[in-house]
């Protein structure tokens, strides 16, 4: 799972990134509420931690301008205030939910796993299935008729991304910055590597899905 936090103090910035990575999410931090809506506006994020009292943007507006463009990511609201109005401004204007500092990083963590599950990607036994494989969202295993076999955390961030859209053409710069991240100078032949891993693994397992080679798109999974 990719994660976006924008918080602007930086040693809690620092440290909500080490206890997400912990627990196995990868995280893009930024300090200001300008390059936090840049990252936002992406779409490549399963779940955005949000703080309200933010530099040049507020949280506030960025949670504003992600709900016009339709951008349905779950949203935890972070701030320091802990007044009724201001949670009831911050679940009204779209967040999913709202923790005041200071706060238990278990509750934290527990609240990102309820909106995680809120969007229905998981089935039973925390996998997700396609066709006739399954990928286990815990231990990155990938089960087929034949077997089952460990993914590294980027094969596993490759095909959940695709397994998330079946069937749907997924651009090559859309899967670079979902796995490798904004900033990130990883080009086409690295995700093609990890492409030709993530079918030799799939061969393995038997399983008779596909990821096809879409030319000048991208990759696309189908039966």
């Amino acid at each position: 799972m990719k994660l976006l936090l924008v918080e602007d103090e930086q040693q809690l910035s620092e440290a909500l990134t080490q206890l997400l990575n912990q627990n196995h999410y990868l995280v893009d931090a930024v300090l200001d509420g300008e390059s936090g809506l840049d990252c936002a506006l992406t779409g490549i994020y399963d779940l955005i931690v949000l703080d309200i009292m933010l530099p040049r943007v507020s949280g506030l507006e960025i949670l504003k301008e992600l709900r016009a463009q339709r951008i349905a990511v779950p949203v935890i609201l972070l701030t320091a205030k802990g007044e009724t109005s201001d949670k009831v401004q911050g679940l009204d204007g779209g967040a999913d939910d709202y923790l005041a500092k200071p706060f238990a990083s278990d509750e934290l963590l527990a609240r990102i796993r309820a909106l995680l599950r809120r969007k229905g990607e998981l089935i039973t036994d925390n996998t997700l299935a396609f066709a006739d494989f399954r990928l286990n969202l815990g231990t990155y295993e990938l089960e087929g008729r034949q077997g089952r076999v460990r993914l590294t955390l980027k094969e596993f961030e490759i095909l959940k991304y695709l397994m998330d859209r079946p069937h749907h053409a997924v651009s090559k710069d859309d899967l670079i910055l979902k796995v490798w991240g904004y900033d990130s100078e990883a080009e086409y032949n690295n995700l093609e590597v990890y492409i030709s891993f993530l079918r030799k693994k799939l061969s393995h397992v038997g399983a008779r899905a596909a990821i096809s080679t879409l030319r000048g798109v991208g990759y696309k999974l189908e039966e």
